[in-house]
């Protein structure tokens, strides 16, 4: 394994995925209730990423080409999805998860596009597609695993950074990060479209 090329997949990872804000944005939309429900969620969640990152890293770009989707209308949809889920954010009360009304948000929005998003999925394919020897691959595959184990404790987590803040410092966190998640996800539209212009 090569450092260098590990530090670096893993630092580029580190600042799409957000692994901090992705654990606050967990609590903000799987509220505290059943530990377990909590826990599958995560659990659940970062399989799905890490498969879908490994997976569309090595064959994503050759099974786009074989589609003719271009990478950046996969920005753009992707875009769209995370704005919906920013605007559920920020207009939506919080709403304690009952043991009968469990909601599986592993896949979505947790998965795509949070974790496994356009701009995670853009990047495994660059690193992976870039990695030239046996050594910088598998540099790539450990900073992956590692970004997704350290998204997974910080998710598990996520309970006791609301009892710090509290309720209303929760309320205001949630609707800062729906806004937040809002102009990211604008980014990712606008650089879809000016991708495509630039072809």
């Amino acid at each position: 394994m090569e450092l260098i090329t590990f530090l670096n997949a893993f630092t580029g990872f580190f600042v799409i995925i957000d692994p901090i804000g992705t654990a606050l944005i967990f609590h903000a939309l799987l509220p505290e209730g059943d530990r377990r429900h909590r826990i599958i969620m995560a659990v659940k969640a970062t399989l799905i990423s890490a498969v879908l990152l490994l997976v569309f890293g090595n064959f994503g770009e050759a099974f786009l080409n074989s589609l003719g989707i271009n990478i950046n209308a996969l920005r753009i949809s992707g875009g769209l999805l995370l704005f919906f889920t920013a605007f559920n954010l920020i207009t939506s009360e919080v709403k304690m998860t009952r043991p009968d009304e469990k909601q599986d948000i592993s896949v979505y929005p947790l998965s795509i596009p949070l974790l496994a998003g356009p701009g995670a999925l853009t990047l495994s394919i660059l690193l992976f597609s870039g990695a030239e020897t046996s050594a910088q691959e598998v540099s790539v595959f450990a900073a992956v695993i590692c970004i997704y184990g350290l998204t997974l404790i910080l998710m598990l987590l996520s309970s006791y950074v609301k009892r710090v803040i509290g309720k209303t410092g929760d309320e205001i966190l949630r609707r800062f990060l729906g806004v937040i998640l809002a102009a990211l996800a604008i980014q990712f539209i606008y650089d879809g479209f000016n991708n495509m212009l630039a072809l």
